[in-house]
């Protein structure tokens, strides 16, 4: 017989307009008694639902995350209850005759049990912060999109300035760019001018330049989609400049040690770790170990196995927001010149299991930060080894790897007090 974790509880199916709430409130005998209820999403029906729930003495809540309308009611209860957000693949009814009050109850009946697995919902503040950077997200693949556009255009209009000027989209290549767009014809176009429009390192390719433009012929309609495509980037970019500010302030507010501490890990740049503490924040206890977080993030492989064939052992598909941006981290890491940690690794594995493997086994660099956020320490494994490291990366860290060794020390039972450690000995 299962146990009762939770006597009483309720189990909320959620839909677009409403919610079909049951509470299970079971005896000294094990017998559960049901009462379930309708409720509109409106926000008085929900505080309505908020008053039903403490009038029967119910503050244990589960329902399942329906899309995104689960949020506005987890939003409403969590400072008052323990709302527990239940993926729909671990709590779905057995097939038959299916109905909204058997759904609630059924979610009931396993919640009472405690056999829901949670989802990970960070605090308000995480997710505000987690709401800015997946809309960031959003507004950079945008912008790249009507680069895309841009691009093109150029290229059937035949201006062919990428193969002159390095960024199309830096000062020179807008500058052409504004002169040809104000132009009637192109019978106009005026070699003296482009000259005057390029910037620095520009100047010394003035002949290759206008030799990519000339015989340009861009049709109406593509004037047309180049002047909106580039009203479209720059409204893009100003979006993404305020957006930058809102999350500044977050971060400065209440995690900039995070992030900087994730920063100490190659090939984490101040983005990617502003999205990492978005995604897991800052509290490890919410993940039992490494390993589970790793799982979380559609790092691990999936076990599928039957009469003893493996039959998948490929990544998952979670972590939408967050593997992309860990893998991205890991080919910058197995780059890097001044700490050749992740790359002696990456190189060791990648001859046994080649590269897509390789780099996701890099990505659980996951684990490094679950375990700093944890202890508060810097990126400083334990199995490093010095002489691969520059000279000049190795000064600066001085102070930290005499520390290091002093503790390890300290560790086999060795007297370190005898130890001359003056910097003008060394």
């Amino acid at each position: 017989m299962l146990k009762i974790v939770r006597p009483i509880c309720c189990g909320v199916d959620v839909h677009k307009k409403f919610i079909v709430a049951s509470i299970g409130s079971t005896n000294k005998h094990g017998v559960t008694t049901y009462k379930t209820q309708n409720f509109y999403t409106h926000n008085k029906d929900i505080n309505s639902f908020k008053d039903w729930l403490i009038s029967n003495n119910c503050y244990d809540v589960c329902m399942e995350s329906t899309g995104k309308y689960w949020i506005p009611i987890f939003n409403l209860l969590e400072d008052n209850f323990s709302v527990v957000i239940a993926n729909p693949k671990y709590i779905k009814a057995v097939k038959g005759k299916k109905t909204d009050k058997k759904d609630s109850i059924w979610i009931t009946d396993l919640f009472k049990h405690d056999l829901c697995p949670q989802s990970f919902i960070p605090p308000k503040s995480t997710r505000c912060l987690r709401e800015l950077l997946r809309y960031r997200f959003k507004l950079v693949n945008m912008s790249a999109s009507e680069k895309n556009r841009i691009q093109k255009s150029l290229t059937i209009s035949n201006i062919t300035l990428d193969s002159v000027l390095s960024d199309i989209f830096g000062k020179s290549a807008s500058n052409i760019l504004d002169y040809i767009l104000s132009l009637d014809k192109p019978e106009d176009f005026n070699e003296e001018v482009i000259k005057t429009l390029l910037c620095k390192s520009a100047k010394s390719k003035s002949d290759d330049i206008i030799t990519s433009i000339q015989g340009f012929s861009i049709p109406d309609s593509t004037i047309v989609k180049l002047k909106s495509s580039r009203i479209h980037l720059n409204s893009i970019k100003d979006t993404i400049s305020s957006i930058d500010n809102e999350i500044d302030r977050i971060i400065d507010s209440e995690y900039r040690c995070y992030v900087d501490l994730a920063m100490t890990i190659p090939g984490i740049s101040e983005v990617a770790a502003k999205i990492i503490v978005s995604e897991i924040g800052i509290d490890m206890t919410a993940f039992p170990s490494s390993k589970k977080l790793c799982n979380w993030a559609g790092l691990t492989p999936q076990n599928n196995e039957s009469a003893g064939k493996k039959k998948s052992t490929r990544v998952s598909r979670a972590g939408v927001y967050l593997k992309p941006t860990l893998v991205q981290c890991a080919n910058a890491a197995i780059k890097s010149t001044k700490n050749p940690y992740f790359r002696n690794k990456y190189l060791k594995i990648s001859k046994r299991r080649g590269h897509k493997k390789a780099i996701i086994a890099i990505a659980m660099m996951l684990t490094c930060i679950y375990k700093m956020f944890q202890t508060g320490e810097i990126f400083n494994p334990i199995d490093i080894n010095y002489s691969d490291i520059p000279d000049k990366v190795l000064e600066s860290k001085r102070e930290q790897i005499i520390d290091n060794a002093i503790n390890t020390l300290s560790r086999l039972g060795i007297d370190t007090s005898i130890l001359n450690l003056n910097p003008t000995n060394n």
